[in-house]
């Protein structure tokens, strides 16, 4: 009974997540900001080649705009380990 109550957090009723399960969520939900990048960018493309104008131009910034916000995502909330001299 005392190791039920020592894995929910300040009596919530909700689960802690291990480092790896944490590891896990996060990746799934980086990897779809990254496919939407790329998919925007690629609409964008897509939009120079067909259209005459400077929107595709736009598409294509804020497809790169969802990739700096993946970088700042995955940047703020990874730890990134320094190497040990």
């Amino acid at each position: 009974m005392a190791s039920k109550k020592a894995s929910t957090s300040a009596g919530s009723g909700k689960r802690q997540l291990s480092r790896q399960e944490e590891f896990e969520i996060m990746k799934l939900v980086l990897d779809k900001f990254l496919w939407l990048g790329f998919g925007v960018m690629t609409f964008g493309l897509y939009e120079l080649y067909t259209r005459t104008g400077n929107s595709g131009f736009y598409v294509m910034f804020a497809g790169a705009a969802i990739l700096v916000i993946f970088v700042l995502i995955l940047v703020r909330e990874y730890e990134i380990s320094k190497p040990q001299l």
